[in-house]
């Protein structure tokens, strides 16, 4: 083989690998994209979950005692917040901050404020209060969803983050790497 045929050949394997490489890298900044837009999906979601807790729990339909629980857990999770590593940009960086706690806090307040006779009760009355009951039901099964949404994005960006060539290269850069989102998510009925 001549000389410029090796150069040829060495010339086409570069622009190979330069072209992987970038391809991969892309990819991954896809991901955490994703990964971050699965994040404020569950925030929103979490935030219309606890509005629906506390217009329930205002509606008058709940014992005052039930009724009181249901607001103090709700107001907690509406209190706190997506912690962001950069406060400029709010996608970039952020994380669930240990927000575990006060949302399985709330699941497990709304799983006790609303038993099955409840849930009955305010289902067959058909007034406000039921609209009310199935915005909650409905906003709980969203934020499912988006949990699990998320935590499949997370379990994506961790595979393609295992993988060699990521890692020889630092294609990920110096972006953390996401965590999973566990936490009590049922929903009023789902028993």
């Amino acid at each position: 083989m001549e000389l410029i045929s090796w150069v040829i050949l060495a010339v086409a394997l570069a622009l190979g690998a330069a072209w992987y490489l970038s391809y991969s890298a892309a990819r991954l900044d896809r991901l955490h994209a994703k990964v971050e837009g699965a994040l404020s999906a569950l925030d929103a979601n979490l935030v219309r979950r606890a509005e629906s807790s506390l217009e329930l729990a205002n509606s008058g339909v709940l014992d005052p005692a039930s009724a009181l629980l249901l607001a103090t857990a709700a107001s907690d999770a509406l209190e706190r917040e997506t912690e962001h590593a950069l406060p400029d940009d709010l996608l970039d960086g952020q994380h669930f901050g240990g927000r575990e706690d006060v949302e399985s806090d709330l699941t497990e307040t709304i799983r006790a404020t609303l038993t099955p006779g409840v849930v009955a009760q305010i289902a067959s009355d058909e007034g406000p209060a039921a609209e009310e009951l199935e915005r909650l039901i409905a906003a709980g099964r969203r934020v499912q969803f988006a949990r699990n949404f998320h935590n499949q994005a997370v379990r994506d960006v961790r595979r393609v983050r295992g993988k060699r060539v990521v890692r020889w290269f630092r294609l990920a850069g110096h972006a953390e790497l996401p965590e999973p989102v566990d936490f009590d998510d049922a929903v009023p009925g789902d028993r």
